[in-house]
């Protein structure tokens, strides 16, 4: 391979793809953002949270990336392959038509070769004539580790101090001190290939040849067409409704069972802003609802899975000031997630700080317990009976919220302006109780019924006295205000009130006018109720779908339906959605987001049923 000298750090031409421009790869260990122009721009290896590799998508010119796109003027179109999460971006061009095709391989048992991670880009020209471009530049380490590159006779060695990776291809590579290159031009029928591995002491690199690229492409595609296979879903958004079925598989980490928030880091809630978070690991809040949505569709074994994670890492233990259990934990799950910035990364379209680790981690979230006793209670009725140890670990953590329900703590969404006693709470708390009354009950467990009671019971006066504003004629966000707060859409669907209550309808009506933008539900006014953070954000999508469920359940049919097809039109060309949605229809915050898939599956499984 011929050396070639190029500019010191030209990883990727100057400019941002938006967040929503992008479609998901994944193995279940990790993923890749690969953008509409065929360039994957983020990519952490070997799991998750490992440090990324490509991270154009948080600084364009430090973060590396992997390019692979037409090399004359082209228009281009993205899709997946159906019923999977193998990705096909197309590009047009004046002689011809040409597409690369990414996935990442997926083993039947989610295991596959101990150590082995495969992400593979597969070019074929389908019409006419297509030159193609590559840039292969890994930035390691979160673009901080200096890496070499070595030219071997088949392949090429990235080698970095914690990380190698090898690069084979089936076309003539150019190669300078750091990055690989390719110009090649494709006829009709004819296809290249790259593969990129993790090498390690277990693994060594393999090619990847134009047979095998098309056996792991086909394996791939079944594996996926087999699991979405499972679906009970046979309602109107089958579609939709599949995607993000499809996407929250992408976010389980198959080793342990856990369940990521999101696979990125940083996307900004507002371009700008600092509200910029690490949202890779596994918040039992977002979690438990992940697996009442899986549920929901009929796929009991990422439930199995979660639960074995709840478990083997996250059973109560002795914690002080946050109760037994984290809000979060990493994917093998461990506690410790210390918070830091990354001050050589600009940040998406220069939104800095870029973040690693989540301080929140040590919050108080009394909400948590209820989200994931629910999700127990849930497991348990629609797929298998909880054993007699996960047994005594709900009855432990009841126990625990019995006496300690009352006390403030930072709320659901994770303010950093100081606890209070946040209405959220204590509802997931009244949840807690009740679903673990309702399972012994169900089952005839030991419990202390009368202690379970008396304490399910103040909760559910303490919110009906203390959470009830005469001035707003609605239920808030903590007491003593009078600031409303879009998790209060759960008081209906967590069956805490019914969804026809006058103070109930009188709450939705109020939220509606203060919260409410065309469909689009914002958390709260942090105008009204500051959060100690600086700047905006946009509407929360998991919001927008709750309030469609409050209005199914209200009997405003024709409204939660207009809603929920409003808030289709927010997906991007993929079907995926980012946390937020910004002033003008963009996509804000880490993406894809497992809240808003879940919360859509739920959505339109209720919707559906309330239309017959």
């Amino acid at each position: 391979m011929a050396e070639t000298a190029y500019p010191e750090d030209a990883t990727r031409s100057p400019g941002y793809l938006p967040i929503a421009e992008h479609g998901l790869i994944g193995d279940l260990r990790t993923v890749a953002l690969v953008g509409s122009d065929g360039t994957i721009d983020w990519y952490c290896c070997p799991s998750f949270d490992s440090p990324s590799v490509f991270a154009a998508v948080l600084d364009a010119e430090r973060g590396g990336c992997f390019e692979l796109a037409a090399a004359v003027p082209a228009r281009t179109k993205q899709f997946y392959f159906p019923d999977t999460n193998v990705l096909i971006t197309r590009f047009f061009t004046e002689d011809g038509v040409g597409e690369v095709q990414d996935f990442m391989p997926v083993a039947d048992d989610a295991r596959g070769e101990p150590g082995r991670h495969r992400l593979i880009r597969r070019v074929v020209c389908v019409r006419g004539t297509v030159p193609f471009r590559a840039l292969v530049a890994p930035r390691f380490d979160y673009g901080a580790a200096p890496h070499t590159l070595s030219a071997l006779d088949d392949m090429v060695l990235f080698e970095s101090p914690g990380q190698s990776l090898a690069l084979t291809t089936t076309v003539a590579l150019e190669c300078d001190a750091r990055d690989a290159r390719a110009d090649f031009k494709l006829g009709e029928g004819e296809s290249a290939v790259f593969a990129l591995d993790q090498v390690t002491g277990q693994v060594t690199p393999r090619g990847c040849a134009h047979a095998e690229a098309e056996h792991q492409f086909n394996a791939t595609v079944a594996y996926w067409r087999r699991w979405l296979h499972q679906s009970r879903y046979r309602g109107r958004w089958r579609e939709m409704v599949h995607r993000s079925a499809l996407t929250l598989k992408l976010l389980t980490y198959a080793p342990t069972g856990a369940i990521v928030a999101a696979p990125t880091t940083s996307l900004p809630e507002q371009l700008g802003g600092e509200r910029n978070w690490d949202y890779r690991y596994v918040w039992v809040r977002d979690a438990a609802f992940a697996v009442y949505a899986l549920l929901r569709l009929g796929f009991s074994g990422e439930a199995e899975a979660f639960m074995g994670f709840v478990t083997t890492h996250i059973s109560p233990g002795c914690r002080d000031g946050s109760g037994p259990l984290q809000i979060m934990y990493g994917i093998d799950g461990r506690t410790d997630l210390p918070e830091r910035e990354l001050p050589h990364l600009s940040g998406h379209q220069g939104s800095a700080p870029v973040r690693v680790g989540n301080a929140a981690a040590g919050q108080l979230q009394l909400d948590i317990y209820g989200a994931l006793i629910d999700s127990i209670y849930l497991y348990d009725k629609w797929a298998q009976p909880i054993s007699s140890g996960q047994w005594d670990d709900v009855c432990h953590l009841v126990d625990w919220v019995c006496d300690h329900w009352d006390q403030p703590d930072e709320g659901v969404w994770e303010t950093r302006g100081g606890r209070k006693d946040f209405l959220y709470s204590r509802l997931m708390c009244w949840v807690a109780i009740e679903r673990a009354i309702r399972l012994a009950t169900h089952r005839g467990l030991p419990a202390d019924h009368r202690r379970w009671r008396q304490a399910r019971d103040a909760i559910y006066r303490r919110i009906m006295d203390r959470g009830w504003s005469e001035r707003r004629r609605a239920f808030v966000q903590y007491e003593g205000g009078d600031v409303l707060d879009a998790s209060l859409l759960m008081m209906p669907l967590a069956k805490f009130i019914a969804p026809t209550d006058p103070k109930w309808l009188s709450t939705l009506d109020a939220l509606t006018e203060d919260l409410v933008s065309d469909s689009l539900v914002y958390r709260y006014d942090p105008q009204a109720s500051p959060d100690g953070l600086r700047g905006d954000e946009g509407t929360f999508s998991i919001c927008s779908f709750w309030y469609v469920e409050a209005l199914v359940r209200a009997g405003r049919l024709d409204e939660a339906r207009l809603a929920f097809e409003k808030m289709l039109t927010y997906a991007n060309h993929l079907g995926l959605y980012a946390e937020e949605i910004g002033r003008t229809g963009e996509q804000q915050g880490n993406f894809p987001q497992a809240f808003t898939h879940l919360s859509l599956i739920s959505a339109a499984f209720n919707l559906d049923r309330a239309l017959g």
